[in-house]
């Protein structure tokens, strides 16, 4: 890539930020290269920290990460300590250091308190040296976690209070507002589990701010978190249900925000009811891997024991996902854009792509995400090519980038959107090569009809099958064992082997089929 090109790729990345986002920006990048960073010891009184006895019901209990003796899993990569815990270890990369450091092996079934304290006072006693855990997204997790141990177990101890009193104002110096997006709302949720924790009305006053502006901006009419990614939708609604879970058992600052997280809770159930298969998976659209958030069942479950229930009368809409279903049958169509315009980072190249399931299962699969690392299986995975929609010279539907970037955006016009049939188009081709992608999907019992139409151009539809499908081609067919994919107008059928990603770290060897078409091509998909 040119000089020139990468200047108008940073352009058109930049564009999209919020003058927050740039002030802010700005001013961590002034204050770190200038100034002195905040700290653990910066400005914040150590005297001894009241604390508020609080209530906590019954929650989810997170998944087993921590194994014993200093053995670690995260993301599918286990890594065992001889000796201390290195909180900044970075053979896996960053994302498996800040699990590490977010604590969530406090809330497992399997953890003992005595196991959970000497983790702790590990933690406490390395924390100077520790970079990745003082970062404010991390923090904000860890400060979660401690506080839902220390209410459970009802654990009282000076050393640990003012441990939390001074990361709770560490994160206050550093919020995310260069962010925003999830991290913010965390940075939120973090402060009102210390504002109750402490009874502080200055953390409360904080918590309070961004969690109504956030909340009122971040979830959508339709119940959607709308960085559209069903993984981290299921990782809000959980810290959504966790905070109202708070609230409603404390009668603390008179209870201000019970009826904001009631909402959006109900909202966010809606949400996952209608964006959800009928076997209970999600999705795995933009960035989303099973295994990182609780289960749809696990949080209508923990919603139910809060005496909360979805809002029936919500159906999906400005989150840009569709259902189309029958008795066999259920498609997910993404006529969406890519979102939110200001915090793309979970966003991929995937306009107008769909996931079908038939009879229950998978067929056609969204490829899935495996990494947040920067290197090429990243690359690929954000790639319009891995997922169930229409290339154009090989080339992305929008400017996916770096780890989580985006340049040039596809924008998408809904032309038909019925129960039964959805019909769409968007321009992420034009400027390049002249072309507008338009895809309708309709279903009947039997039957899935996919009609693409680029007018003039020559395009690549590429189909990613899950791996428990054998399918063969025969001439402009495709078979599998209990449905038929036959192609009209298709130059030619090829058969390539790729990967399914379920979770992180995982690759799972899978076939696609491309089909190369010029101006239109007709997919239609039997059961047999």
């Amino acid at each position: 890539m040119g000089y020139i090109s990468k200047i108008a790729l940073l352009f058109n990345t930049v564009r999209y930020l919020k003058p927050i986002q740039i002030r802010y920006r700005l001013k961590y990048f002034i204050r770190n290269r200038f100034g002195k960073n905040p700290s653990l010891q910066t400005g914040t009184s150590i005297s001894e920290p009241k604390v508020e006895k609080l209530k906590f019901s019954k929650a989810i209990h997170n998944c087993n990460s921590y194994k014993s003796s200093n053995s670690f899993t995260f993301l599918n990569l286990e890594h065992s300590f001889t000796d201390k815990i290195d909180w900044n270890y970075p053979e896996y990369g960053r994302l498996w250091a800040y699990n590490l450091n977010y604590f969530e092996f406090l809330n497992q079934r399997t953890i003992t308190v005595n196991e959970g304290l000497k983790l702790i006072d590990e933690f406490i006693e390395t924390i100077s040296n520790n970079k990745v855990g003082l970062e404010p997204y991390p923090i904000s997790l860890r400060i979660i976690n401690w506080i839902r141990f220390f209410i459970t177990h009802n654990i009282k101890d000076s050393k640990y209070d003012k441990s939390l009193w001074l990361q709770l104002h560490l994160l206050c110096k550093q919020k995310e507002y260069h962010l925003l997006g999830n991290h913010l709302l965390e940075n939120g949720f973090a402060l009102l589990f210390g504002s109750y924790y402490f009874n502080d009305i200055s953390l409360y006053k904080q918590a309070r701010s961004i969690l109504i502006n956030e909340l009122d901006e971040q979830i959508l009419e339709d119940g959607a978190h709308f960085e559209l990614s069903p993984m981290y939708h299921c990782l809000m609604t959980y810290r959504v249900l966790d905070c109202f879970n708070l609230v409603s058992n404390n009668n603390l600052f008179d209870q201000e925000l019970f009826q904001l997280l009631k909402d959006r809770a109900e909202k966010m159930l809606a949400f996952i009811s209608n964006f959800t298969f009928r076997n209970g998976d999600i999705p795995l659209f933009n960035d989303a891997a099973n295994s990182i958030a609780p289960t749809p069942n696990q949080l209508q479950s923990y919603a139910k024991e809060l005496n909360l229930a979805p809002k029936k009368y919500l159906k999906l809409s400005d989150s840009g996902y569709r259902k189309l279903a029958s008795e066999n049958i259920e498609l997910f169509f993404d006529i969406g854009e890519v979102g939110p315009t200001y915090q793309p980072g979970h966003a991929h190249a995937d306009t107008l792509s769909f996931e079908l399931y038939i009879k229950g299962r998978p067929v056609i699969v969204d490829t899935g995400t495996s990494t947040y690392e920067m290197n090429e299986t990243r690359f690929y995975e954000r790639s319009t090519a891995a997922h169930n929609t229409v290339t154009i010279n090989n080339e992305n539907s929008s400017q996916v980038w770096a780890g989580h970037r985006v340049g040039k955006r596809a924008k998408t016009k809904v032309v038909e959107d019925t129960d039964f049939c959805v019909t769409a188009s968007h321009d992420g081709y034009f400027k390049r090569f002249g072309v507008i992608h338009k895809r309708g999907i309709r279903i009947n019992e039997t039957e899935v009809f996919i009609e693409d139409d680029i007018l003039n151009g020559e395009g690549i539809a590429h189909f990613h099958f899950h791996p428990n499908e054998e399918i063969k081609i025969s001439e402009n067919k495709v078979m599998g064992k209990d449905f038929v994919v036959v192609f009209k107008n298709a130059l030619s059928l090829t058969l390539k082997t790729t990967h399914y990603s379920p979770e992180f770290n995982i690759r799972i060897e899978s076939m696609s089929i491309e089909v190369s078409f010029r101006g239109n091509l007709t997919t239609n998909i039997k059961l047999k």
